[in-house]
């Protein structure tokens, strides 16, 4: 699992976590590296909550399913990112969500409780990476605030453009790229794909962005 360490260092989970400490750490908190083919099910609805996972290579999406088949994507996580850690702290009894392999992926899981609870060597970094998870959660919960403002709007048109104006803000640049494609979008913003495309297409003819497959350029 030290291989990982390049992705690690980079997660705020292990920030200001010296690397001497890093395999001691792993041991301490029952890590599990898991592999997942692309669609695999890392987390399934319903599962109770009490691990936590970090994405090494690939990327994973947290879905919901309705009655009648529809996908709504509700987050992502890519290299370097944590997923699930808000059920996991949470201890709920079933989630809400299934976390889904977006691509062949590798994962390291974590028992929540191992970083929660200090352990009984009293390791020096849990309480750095008790703050970091809580400071984790709390971007987290602003990221979904900053969803349920974009789907709130009432037309495709409208979601697409507070998505992509969000998108442009983060990048600090009007060039970027978004982690989805055309139907994980649709499903990311609640929208119908073909009325997505409708509307990517009627902005382009507008002059109003420049788009190819997930990449964008706001005019």
């Amino acid at each position: 699992m030290i291989r990982h360490y390049e992705i690690l260092k980079t997660s705020p989970l292990f920030a200001h976590i010296e690397r001497d400490n890093l395999s001691a750490m792993l041991g301490c908190l029952g890590t599990k590296e898991m592999h997942y083919r692309k669609g695999e099910t890392v987390f399934a609805e319903g599962d109770k909550a009490s691990h936590m996972g970090i994405v090494c290579r690939g990327e994973v999406q947290m879905e919901r399913m309705d009655y009648d088949g529809n996908r709504t994507i509700v987050s992502h996580a890519e290299a370097g990112e944590l997923f699930a850690e808000a059920f996991a702290c949470a201890e709920v009894e079933q989630l809400p969500v299934s976390v889904i392999a977006a691509e062949d992926t590798e994962v390291l899981l974590f028992d929540c409780r191992r970083i929660t609870q200090s352990c009984c060597n009293a390791c020096a970094f849990h309480q750095q990476m008790i703050y970091n998870l809580l400071k984790i959660t709390a971007q987290k919960s602003i990221l979904l605030h900053q969803r349920a403002e974009i789907i709130s709007h009432r037309t495709t048109r409208d979601k697409l453009m507070a998505y992509l104006n969000r998108r442009a803000k983060d990048a600090g640049s009007r060039k970027f790229t978004v982690p989805f494609d055309r139907q994980e979008l649709a499903d990311y913003l609640e929208v119908d794909r073909s009325g997505l495309s409708a509307e990517i297409s009627k902005l382009r003819r507008e002059g109003v962005l420049n788009s190819t497959k997930n990449e964008f350029e706001l005019l």
